[in-house]
């Protein structure tokens, strides 16, 4: 290959790199793993394979397997997550795709002339890093400890939906207790580099089994006999990091054969977390049982969330009515919250009455203003267990 010269290349060199910038937004998320556990490695390995494929282009060396180990090591851990080979390789022509459809949409002419000349090396470029990334994805593959790994995803999947959890014969067998602790994680779009070291700290649980989800993952925790939940919880509660922002984790405990209704429960209680955006990051049902009512009653959510839509446009009187519950139908301590004096409190309270047809003062009304509330807050969040 004869490598072009000029600053054209160098240029074309920055405007890629400015390109790529935020560029997870545009690819497919990956069908099983959770956006904001890969978008960090993603990003990275974008800007190795642009400064990569650049060097390749300005001196015409193809790259050595060393200069591509960290791409192929980046890929094949999104194999170990559980994602198909397929599915990464596709981020790769998706990528390029999407790189080349811009650049050539806003070329002038010279620079039109550069991109088709850089054309037939970027061709090479990819069939040399998936060819890597699928030796690298086969040998893996064959490893024992690779085959007993994909064994124990098979297992968990199996007790999640309900199956018998078949053994393979000549591999180690998955060790599975009687009853787990079930913790479905969820994480939210502002957790970032935080969300590995989370799922790590969750993995070197002893006997957890694992499976990844598109929005965080589920954990199955062995409770050992005598244990109700109370001790592996309080374990759980110790492990996780406290400061950590953006994840909620719903738990239930569950004998083997009922996995998956306490699934189905630990999912709604995480993302009961999520949408109303809980301080504390364990969520269980005993601590949201007026919560969890809402948000398990799908047709009626969406009624309870219209009976405050006369509200969407009085953000006063919404903020008024929120904390006069939160503070237990206590107009003093609102007021005391708003900094305002306690009359307006209650005639901000009698503009809620009017507008929806319920007052929020009388005990009874207040706790289906309560509920509308709460189905409101899953709507905008889109509550989606």
């Amino acid at each position: 290959m004869t490598p072009p010269t000029g600053p054209g290349i160098e240029e074309l060199h920055r405007s890629v790199v400015a390109m790529v910038d935020g560029f997870y937004g545009v690819v497919p998320p990956y069908p099983r793993l959770p956006e904001s556990l890969v978008a960090a490695d993603f990003a990275h390995g974008v800007r190795l394979n642009v400064d990569l494929f650049f060097r390749y282009l300005r001196t015409g060396i193809e790259p050595g397997e060393d200069d591509t180990a960290a791409m192929v090591r980046l890929a094949v851990e999104r194999v170990r997550d559980g994602a198909a080979v397929t599915d990464v390789l596709d981020r790769y022509r998706l990528g390029a795709s999407v790189v080349w459809d811009r650049l050539l949409g806003s070329a002038t002419a010279s620079e039109r002339e550069l991109l088709l000349t850089a054309a037939a090396p970027l061709m090479r470029y990819l069939g040399l890093l998936t060819q890597r990334i699928v030796a690298a994805a086969t040998d893996r593959a064959h490893d024992p400890r690779w085959e007993f790994m994909e064994h124990r995803r098979a297992v968990t999947d199996a007790l999640l939906t309900g199956r018998d959890p078949q053994q393979w014969p000549g591999r180690p067998t998955v060790r599975l207790a009687e009853r787990y602790l079930i913790t479905v994680f969820r994480l939210g779009p502002d957790i970032g580099d935080v969300a590995a070291d989370l799922r790590h700290r969750v993995e070197s649980i002893p006997g957890v089994l694992v499976r990844m989800d598109i929005s965080g993952w589920v954990a199955l925790i062995p409770l050992p006999p005598g244990d109700d939940g109370h001790d592996t919880t309080a374990l759980l509660r110790a492990r996780l990091p406290r400061s950590a922002p953006a994840y909620w984790v719903g738990t239930a405990i569950a004998t083997r054969p009922d996995i998956p209704s306490g699934y189905a429960e630990a999912r709604i209680l995480a993302e009961l977390g999520r949408c109303l955006e809980r301080s504390e990051k364990l969520c269980r049902r005993a601590d949201l049982q007026f919560e969890y009512a809402i948000a398990a009653g799908d047709a009626a959510r969406p009624g309870l969330a219209a009976v405050l839509a006369p509200l969407e446009t009085q953000p006063v009187l919404t903020r008024t009515l929120e904390l006069f519950l939160a503070t237990g139908l206590n107009q003093l301590a609102t007021a005391r919250r708003l900094d305002i004096h306690r009359n307006t409190v209650n005639y901000r309270l009698c503009r809620v009455r009017d507008l929806i047809g319920l007052d929020p003062q009388n005990p009874t009304e207040a706790m289906t203003v309560a509920a509308a509330l709460t189905a409101q807050r899953l709507q905008a969040h889109h509550f989606a267990p």
